[in-house]
């Protein structure tokens, strides 16, 4: 009920749009931050474990459990693109606040640089960079509230930008209890200076969680509604939403259909099977009926907003590989390691 009111208030505060489509500034903030949200459909914030990286989608699931544990992630994305995440987390018990820092990137690979006629000249490069630092606290035996400070930073031929961003968060857990929800405002921020004339908001996008872990299976299951701030962001295109017949007579999607889907299209499904008494092996699999709806094709059907993932331990090393479909062209393949660093130093 707590949790319900929260999102009535922050309805009544926020300025609703049309659609999610258009462009960003900063857009590399709003990427899955390691190989285990690829693999969960791009989100996950409700669940509060030892993954650090969990900590930069919504900084209230840092617990103290995240104490010397570092996050090395890299994803090789579409074209050459690649886009790489270290994330570290430290627990101090002297305020009882659990801290995180990230180092987040992008680089888009080199352009060949032509001027107004074509001719060609030097190669340039273009990359995104953000510094995020984030704490969290327990407010109360079921309340954790966190925070994540964003600063932003990208590079583009000669332009350049900087930008800076907050999270807010807040996770809600009965002791004992194997359901956990969720409460994030990501990437609420502005330019400081833009790469272009124009300014351009940032990605933001309120997002509210739920997770249950099963009795009887070792499943755990989790719905993230995104982009709760703009009711409607389904776009209305005539080639899907009028069909025709063999006989040459057009049908169109009725209203209810198109509420549906526009339903749909801000829910992310994933699941987690996690085997083993230490969770040796972990299996996941996502679904984004947004991403799937707006890459989708008329003519071939594809895996498009279906993702996959495996975790596995080598010793006390766990590595993570999510692969997440958005077209017929193919899919992205991100790669994660954690380890927790204050073994190896206590061997020192």
């Amino acid at each position: 009920m707590k949790l319900t009111s929260i999102c009535i208030i922050l309805f009544g505060f926020l300025n609703l749009q049309a659609q999610i489509g258009g462009r960003y500034a900063f857009d590399a903030v709003a990427l899955p931050t390691n190989a285990r949200l690829t693999a969960l459909g791009g989100s996950l914030i409700s669940i509060s474990d030892n993954d650090v990286a969990l900590a930069q989608m919504n900084p209230a699931v840092a617990d103290s459990i995240i104490d010397n544990q570092l996050s090395i992630n890299h994803n090789f994305h579409f074209a050459n693109i690649q886009n790489g995440n270290l994330a570290f987390g430290k627990f101090l018990p002297k305020w009882n606040i659990t801290t995180h820092a990230a180092v987040q990137y992008v680089n888009y690979g080199d352009f060949i640089g032509t001027d107004s006629r074509g001719v060609v000249g030097d190669n340039f490069s273009a990359g995104e960079v953000a510094l995020v630092l984030g704490a969290a606290k327990q407010l109360n035996e079921r309340i954790r509230g966190g925070i994540n400070i964003k600063f932003l930073s990208a590079s583009y031929e000669s332009y350049n930008g900087i930008g800076v961003a907050a999270d807010l968060g807040l996770h809600y857990q009965v002791e004992g209890s194997s359901t956990t929800w969720g409460l994030v405002l990501r990437n609420i921020g502005t330019e400081l200076s833009s790469v272009g004339n124009e300014s351009n908001s940032l990605p933001f996008d309120l997002q509210l969680g739920f997770s249950r872990r099963l009795k009887h299976l070792p499943f755990r299951f989790s719905i993230i509604g995104h982009h709760l701030h703009e009711p409607y962001i389904r776009y209305d295109d005539p080639e899907f939403d009028i069909t025709t017949s063999i006989f040459g007579e057009e049908t169109f999607k009725s209203s209810f259909s198109k509420n549906i889907d526009n339903l749909f299209r801000h829910l992310i499904i994933n699941g987690e099977f996690l085997i083993g008494k230490k969770e040796n092996l972990r299996l996941r699999v996502g679904y984004d009926h947004l991403r799937r709806q707006e890459l989708r094709t008329t003519t071939f059907r594809s895996l498009g907003g279906f993702s996959f993932g495996v975790g596995f331990n080598i010793k006390r090393i766990k590595i993570d590989y999510g692969v997440g479909n958005y077209h017929l062209a193919g899919a992205v393949n991100h790669l994660s390691i954690r380890y927790n660093i204050g073994r190896f130093f206590s061997k020192i």
